[in-house]
């Protein structure tokens, strides 16, 4: 009878604690991989109930396995450093120092500093050739109409690199090149990129009745531009990053295939405030004095990277801050940097309200809200030009507004300032855990 009895206590014991485990992973964890910079400790921001009852041990890194203990109190401290190497950590969390609930793998990340920018910028970009955006009827001297770019199957979108073996950079050259070959009798072979693909193709210009010159019927764009925000400088490398998005070519729609590009100082002229269903904007000209130029290497995803070809002496801040790990950033209250007027950079208030780790992608790992009633007033919100501007959390770099909510422009997108790091390979690399690490659990 006793025996019949234990045996039913400790399957419903077995039965709930396997209920509250999944619960506590489903709902409650923070995610099974997680990073923190080196010397910073483990804060996991749970419920009371479950932070006085979570003891947390260091079972193993890359080289070797461990037994360190976090017990309950320290947890909850906030207090303990979790390591000061760098590399990853596989740390268990059990309830009541006995109910397993998650091996987590915490990588330590070094501490990167960087000076915040809020500059306003101008972007010029350059794509690999010029861009095809449209092709057109030329009307030849017997007035019959042709369309030599169509005929050639030249398609909008195509990228075209090279005009009998030279360089394409700029409209007039194509004018140019078209105009001599039509004179001498000669096609133009042309190499096009489409895609992924490269080829051939080959095109004979026509004389046009209207313009008494040689034309190949080819609308082209040869560089893209427009006004964003310095996200932050690395005094020490000159590095920068900036925007938190992709440029695409405003003909196309479509990310400029970056052949070189600059970004110079801007100066706001005017503010068209946002309201729902129009997204407002900072009315900016480009400065001619180069007090901020510099290069642009990278045109990605979570934004435009390069080097600056000076230190830059419009700065909020004298000293470089820390750089936040995505998991060192909360829900709360937050600060951005932007410029309103002239080349003033000003500080506003927003909150971050919620935070999503699984849209990296697409650069949305934040949604924000502007707070600030000064900003509200002046924009509306968050209006195109703003893209860039740097969050800042308990005194970390944390991010950088990217995208304004159409239907409220009060709200919108941030992409985290790790990603962006990342992304521009000027963060130390992440360690991928290897199976021998994992085999240590």
């Amino acid at each position: 009878m006793k025996g019949k009895t234990c045996g039913l206590f400790l399957g419903i014991l077995i039965f709930i604690t396997g209920i509250l485990t999944c619960q506590l992973k489903g709902t409650i964890l923070p995610p099974e991989r997680y990073s923190v910079t080196a010397g910073e400790p483990l804060r996991l921001k749970l419920p009371a109930f479950v932070e006085n009852n979570l003891e947390a041990r260091i079972i193993g890194n890359e080289y070797e396995s461990l037994s360190k203990s976090i017990n309950p109190e320290e947890l909850k401290s906030g207090t303990i450093p979790l390591s000061s190497q760098f590399g990853q950590q596989i740390v268990r969390l059990t309830l009541f120092g006995v109910l397993p609930v998650r091996d987590m793998i915490v990588s330590i990340v070094p501490e990167v500093r960087v000076i915040p920018g809020g500059q306003s910028i101008g972007v010029l970009l350059h794509s690999q050739g010029i861009v095809v955006v449209d092709s057109y009827e030329i009307q030849d001297e017997t007035g019959r109409k042709i369309n030599p770019a169509a005929e050639a199957g030249i398609m909008k979108n195509d990228h075209i690199l090279r005009i009998g073996g030279e360089n394409v950079i700029s409209d007039s050259q194509v004018r140019d090149l078209a105009a001599k070959a039509g004179a001498a009798g000669q096609p133009l072979i042309m190499e096009v990129k489409r895609g992924d693909k490269v080829f051939l193709v080959r095109l004979k210009p026509v004389f046009c009745k209207e313009t008494r010159r040689y034309k190949i019927g080819l609308m082209i764009r040869d560089s893209a531009a427009g006004v964003g925000t310095l996200t932050f400088y690395d005094p020490m490398t000159m590095s920068y990053g900036a925007l938190g998005h992709i440029v695409n070519d405003t003909g196309t729609n479509r990310p400029v295939d970056l052949g070189d590009g600059k970004i110079v100082g801007a100066t706001v002229q005017g503010i068209i405030k946002g309201k729902r269903g129009q997204p407002g904007e900072k009315i900016g000209t480009f400065q001619k004095d180069e007090l901020l130029c510099g290069t642009v290497a990278q045109n990605t995803k979570l934004g435009i990277f390069g080097r600056l070809q000076k230190p830059l002496e419009n700065i909020s801040f004298q000293e470089p801050i820390p750089v936040a790990a995505f998991d060192q950033i909360h829900e709360g209250p937050a600060e951005m940097l932007t410029v309103l007027k002239g080349d003033k950079i000003e500080k506003f208030n927003l909150e971050i309200v919620r935070i999503n780790p699984r849209a990296k992608e697409d650069g949305k790992g934040l949604v924000i809200q502007v707070s600030d009633p000064g900003l509200l007033q002046e924009t509306g919100g968050i209006i195109q030009g703003m893209s860039g501007s740097p969050i800042i959390q308990d005194g970390r770099l944390v991010g950088a507004v990217t995208h304004v909510f159409v239907n409220d422009p009060t709200k919108g997108y941030g992409v985290p300032v790790e990603w962006m790091l990342r992304e521009g390979d000027l963060f130390p690399a992440k360690k991928e855990v290897t199976e021998d690490l994992l085999r240590i659990a």
